[in-house]
């Protein structure tokens, strides 16, 4: 007969893995996971980007200092505000119209639904640049707009040329065209609330207003913020293709001037600092209103 023993603490018998939680781990040897792909990697994508920087440092054909004399100027600083203007009305305009669009999606009667999804159909279908045009063109097609009773006379009378101006066109337009992807983003959030929580508040006697403002809105807005952000970045972006009407935007304004001068590649640099530095703005502001709803959710 042949006796075997326990090997000694510490050491770990041939073939037997240690059970966890037992002494038997600590004699184990630790070795680091090596991963020399993603070194590789990393060593160059820093060359192509330290190289990035010194090309746009060293190479003449950026213009510098044409670059700092525009950057800052009177008519640089009117666009920019002309650009915010833009983007905060047709956002204003278009997300309070697209919580309407959105509703009436979610409606129980067939005829709002309808409307609204043909209304998101049409415009989500149509390009934008053609929709500017066609309201900048509004007083060709209709040279009075009047209020009064369907079909019969008109009580209250405007003249269109008057009334739509470049400025108000291209405003219009941004906020009809923003209104269908908006509709969209807020039927999503609505729709990833679990339902169950408006069944209990409504057994509960909760009243539909108050459900909606008290347990609908702040759990959707979790899900509506994030593409509502990247929606307004977009319009923010998108009001350079007002500059088809001739309005004096940042994109527009940079035009005129890289046109007046011949220097294009340090105007254009002008008008893509600013674009940078307004959108890190939105995104700042964009984080700290994620963070105030999602209150609760995350730790």
């Amino acid at each position: 007969m042949t006796l075997t023993s326990d090997p000694p603490v510490g050491k770990t018998a041939p073939g037997r893995t240690p059970a966890p939680g037992t002494d038997d781990a600590a004699g184990l040897t630790v070795v680091p996971v090596r991963r020399p792909w993603r070194w590789a990697a990393v060593a160059a994508t820093a060359v192509v980007l330290v190289q990035f920087g010194h090309g746009l440092v060293t190479n003449p054909g950026w213009e510098w200092d044409v670059f700092a004399r525009y950057f800052a100027t009177e008519a640089i600083l009117r666009a920019v505000w002309v650009t915010l203007q833009l983007t905060f009305y047709g956002t204003a305009i278009g997300f309070a119209l697209g919580v309407v669009l959105a509703f009436m999606r979610l409606s129980a009667s067939r005829f709002l639904r309808t409307v609204a999804f043909g209304y998101i159909w049409a415009f989500r279908s149509i390009p934008l640049i053609v929709q500017l045009l066609f309201w900048f063109n509004l007083a060709y097609l209709y040279e009075e707009l009047s209020i009064g009773v369907p079909f019969g006379p008109g009580l209250v009378s405007f003249d269109t040329a008057g009334l739509v101006g470049a400025m108000s066109a291209a405003v219009l337009g941004l906020a009809l065209h923003q209104a269908a992807y908006a509709a969209e983003i807020v039927r999503g959030g609505v729709l990833a609330v679990d339902s169950g929580q408006l069944e209990a508040a409504a057994s509960l006697g909760i009243p539909r207003l108050r459900r909606l403002r008290r347990i609908v809105l702040p759990q959707a807005m979790r899900s509506i913020l994030p593409n509502a952000a990247n929606e307004i970045v977009s319009l923010f972006k998108g009001t350079s293709i007002v500059s088809v009407m001739a309005i004096g935007e940042l994109f527009y304004q940079v035009q005129v001037v890289y046109g007046r001068t011949g220097r294009v590649v340090p105007l254009l640099m002008v008008a893509t600092v600013w674009y940078v530095l307004l959108t890190t703005a939105l995104s700042v502001v964009q984080h700290y209103v994620e963070r105030h709803y999602a209150k609760g959710s995350t730790r």
